[in-house]
């Protein structure tokens, strides 16, 4: 039996000023019948179909230098004539998404997601890749190099050795790889440290002041943190389950996202969230940022590796529905923050800040009352990913409410064990029994391997939790480890919660609520949900409305917030809109505002054990 040949691949940034990429792919034993050729259809990590096929601006085929038909079958598919040897399609692919799902490339920098620009010879996604990475042509571009998590083709010099960085050829053992490294090239900033003797490595692009030390030993201390987590502390026990990790960070102005890989992790941040020199105490923009890559990092276990087995092998055309998102996306919502606080990047008290903040989210959220978090797994493709201006009335989100979920079971199986057991040992459990044997997880799967390691009954938490619409046990949960939730109402519209009122709350309990948000346009307001219950929406306005004015006076540039602080519940104002070009006078009356601002204390002291244990404290 002949060794089958590699599927060979080359990205050219063809012209940075049109934003194209050139790809090509070779195919040296073509399907006599006619190779067919597809674009995935969405990007593992992002659960919406977004049709990538639909940047490719011009698409052909070549055996040696003669022109091959193709033809397109579907949205993302084509199909070349049959040919006796060697077959090379070759597309041009519009960049111009500068997020950490698309594909973008400029005069100063290019950026691939492989789901983006690497075309899926079908049939043959089971055999090794090559792909040479080419330089743009042109004196501008003579100092770009390269980041990604791709290895270099053996006895290739690119990545290693003498040109670290460079341009050349890389490698992936199938097209499942291949798709999972995204690819930095341009004039970068680099840094690198080891954790637990893996090699990592920050690339940073865009415009920045970042203290470059202080990040590498805030990720140096965060991805130890994580391979301990996982893998334990003992002797020979520390080892990652990747030989090398990438951050490709881009700043900008203002942006936030992420997206996990094998290897590396894409994210998207403004350049004020980054440690400025200087910095003494980290700001919350930086703490935020730490969280953001504490998440992607724990991926690298929690769904890169333990997957739903609708993910294993993932369907590229078509959704993957499971109900499992609040297991991968919301545990590990839970455990970027507390990973900072265990790590002592952040202090105690930060950390229940920004958890109080995350608790009152979830409580401004109606939709929980109407959609379970399973539901909301489910319904991933279509409603948390397509969100309108209902949402928040008709959905829940996996991250948040999932992260509560794994809160309210970590500490309930700590309370009823006397800390010998935690949701520590099950993930470190799961991890053993579906993540390094590479076993995808069955609906129903994680309830009863909770069971096991823990020995307690856990189906009534998990039926209320999972699927049902009922309200988390947060604060009994929070008050078995010392620690108080108290509710308020806010003091502003943008009053997230977790810091104690800077008011008397008697005088919050009594400021007016509207039961709307807005978003600025010029000297506009325009309104972008209206929520359940509010008296916005008993006055009958609309998502769309453009407010004209709150008893005769248009809202300045404190908007909303700005005149509610000067009115009491009970109060009658005249509003008056536009929806569409049609001027509407409403009379609306104020409701209090609801107490759906949490506040975590420490109500048992300093010396609470379960406390101490929980959050890792000596």
């Amino acid at each position: 039996m002949t060794k089958e040949s590699p599927i060979r691949y080359s990205v050219l940034p063809l012209s940075p000023e049109a934003h194209l990429f050139e790809v090509r792919c070779t195919v040296e034993d073509p399907d006599p019948e006619g190779q067919r050729f597809a674009l995935p259809a969405w990007i593992p990590g992002s659960y919406l179909v977004r049709e990538f096929a639909r940047h490719v601006v011009a698409i052909d085929a070549a055996h040696g230098a003669r022109p091959v038909a193709l033809e397109k079958l579907d949205k993302h598919t084509w199909r070349a004539a049959p040919v006796p040897g060697p077959l090379t399609v070759r597309t041009e692919v519009y960049a111009w998404d500068l997020s950490v799902r698309g594909a973008h490339l400029d005069t100063s920098h290019g950026f691939f997601n492989g789901p983006c620009v690497f075309l899926r010879a079908l049939g043959c996604e089971g055999r090794s890749c090559e792909v040479e990475l080419l330089p743009p042509k042109g004196a501008r571009y003579k100092d770009w190099r390269v980041a990604t998590g791709l290895p270099p083709r053996p006895g290739a010099s690119a990545g290693r050795g003498r040109r670290p960085h460079a341009f050349g050829a890389y490698f992936a053992a199938d097209y499942d790889e291949l798709i999972d490294h995204p690819v930095e090239m341009g004039d970068f900033e680099i840094a690198s440290f080891r954790a637990r003797g893996v090699p990592h490595e920050f690339a940073l692009t865009g415009r920045h002041r970042a203290d470059m030390a202080r990040l590498t030993r805030d990720l140096k201390r965060l991805c130890e943190h994580h391979i301990d987590f996982w893998s334990g502390t003992g002797r020979g026990a520390r080892r990652a389950p990747m030989d090398r990790y990438v951050f490709l960070v881009t700043a900008v102005g203002e942006g936030y996202g992420g997206l996990e890989h094998r290897g590396s992790t894409a994210l998207l941040c403004a350049r004020d969230d980054l440690p400025q020199p200087g910095m003494k105490e980290p700001t919350e923009s930086y703490r935020n940022f730490l969280g953001l890559c504490s998440h992607e990092y724990f991926h690298t276990w929690n769904v890169k590796r333990i997957k739903p087995a609708a993910f294993a092998p993932y369907d590229l055309e078509r959704e993957n529905y499971t109900t499992l998102l609040w297991l991968f996306e919301g545990f590990t919502s839970y455990y970027d923050d507390l990973a900072l606080a265990r790590s002592r990047l952040v202090t105690r008290d930060q950390y229940l800040e920004t958890l109080g903040r995350r608790i009152s989210a979830y409580l401004r959220t109606p939709g929980r009352r109407r959609q379970t978090v399973s539901e909301s797994s489910f319904d991933a493709w279509t409603k948390f990913y397509r969100q309108d201006e209902n949402s928040p009335n008709a959905i829940v989100s996996y991250y948040l409410k999932g992260s509560l979920v794994a809160l309210c079971l970590d500490l309930l199986i700590r309370e009823r064990t006397r800390a010998r057991k935690s949701l520590d040992d099950v993930m470190r459990a799961l991890w053993k029994r579906y993540g390094m044997p590479g076993i995808g997880l069955q609906e129903g799967d994680f309830e009863r391997l909770a069971l096991d390691v823990t020995g307690l009954r856990l189906g009534r938490f998990f039926e209320t939790a999972l699927r049902s619409t009922r309200e988390l046990p947060l604060k009994a949960a929070l008050l078995t480890h010392g620690v108080d939730m108290s509710l308020r109402a806010a003091e502003s519209a943008g009053d997230k919660g977790g810091k104690p009122a800077g008011k008397d709350l008697r005088a919050l309990s009594a400021r007016p609520a509207i039961g709307l948000r807005t978003r600025r346009e010029g000297k506009d307001w325009i309104v972008t949900h209206v929520l359940d219950g509010g008296a916005a929406q008993a006055a009958g306005v609309a998502a769309g409305d453009v407010v004209v004015a709150f008893d005769g006076v248009r809202p300045g540039s404190g908007g909303l917030d700005a005149v509610l602080d000067r009115r009491r519940p009970g109060d009658d104002i005249a509003l008056h809109l536009f929806r569409r070009d049609e001027l509407l006078a409403l009379r609306l009356r104020l409701r209090a505002s609801p107490r759906d601002t949490c506040v975590l204390s420490v109500a048992a002291g300093r010396g609470n054990p379960l406390l101490r244990r929980w959050l890792g404290e000596r």
